[in-house]
């Protein structure tokens, strides 16, 4: 009797957390964004980012640095926007093209007015690329997740063949990731600055792909 009141309450979280996994996912990452702003107001991070970029500048080097800087450039609008442009005119029948424009939008002025409100300067001594504007929340890392992951949640919506779903799902999961860390290596961006804008950015994601689910 006891075993299956067990095993009915397990069954009952599990249905719980599969139904609400999206919205409990949203939560977390925007309590994740939010404690890490706290600290980063409150100058409380640096051991953080420090142990990070110990850790990733261990890997410096001149491959290292070319093979980064060609990743970064992904994350950047020299990428992003011929990418965009095209799904646009092979999609331009299909309300999908435009909703990728407005995604890209969106999560462009939003980091854009989220720097300029936070003003958190950008790393200094150990830049190996320059870059201007603010350093938090980090805008290759937000506009990369919302970017390229609205084209993971796209092709886990509408193709069918395993295969391909998840070659292409993972391909660019590790791309996002990449992209995160290049900024590190680069020494453009602290780790909270990439860690906080994939959080804001999965949350923001979540939510828009919410709105759009039943019209695409």
């Amino acid at each position: 009797m006891l075993e299956n009141t067990i095993e009915k309450k397990s069954k009952k979280i599990i249905e719980f957390f599969k139904k609400n996994s999206k919205w409990l996912i949203l939560i977390v990452g925007l309590i994740l964004f939010f404690v890490i702003l706290e600290d980063v107001l409150d100058e409380e991070i640096h051991e953080f980012d420090n142990a990070i970029y110990s850790i990733v500048s261990k890997w410096i080097n001149e491959p290292t640095t070319i093979i980064a800087k060609i990743i970064t450039t992904i994350g950047s609008s020299y990428v992003i926007i011929p990418v965009y442009i095209i799904s646009v005119v092979c999609l331009w029948k299909k309300k999908i093209g435009k909703y990728i424009g407005v995604n890209l939008i969106i999560i462009f002025f939003s980091n854009q007015l989220l720097k300029n409100i936070i003003q958190r300067p950008r790393p200094e001594g150990f830049r190996i690329v320059e870059q201007s504007g603010y350093s938090f929340p980090s805008g290759h890392s937000m506009v990369s997740m919302a970017f390229y992951g609205l084209f993971i949640y796209l092709i886990h919506k509408k193709v069918k063949n395993p295969i391909i779903k998840w070659t292409y799902n993972i391909a660019l999961s590790l791309l996002i990731i990449l992209i995160g860390l290049s900024r590190i290596y680069l020494g453009v961006h602290y780790a909270s600055d990439v860690v906080a804008g994939f959080c804001l950015s999965i949350s923001y994601l979540l939510l828009f792909t919410h709105v759009i689910e039943d019209n695409i």
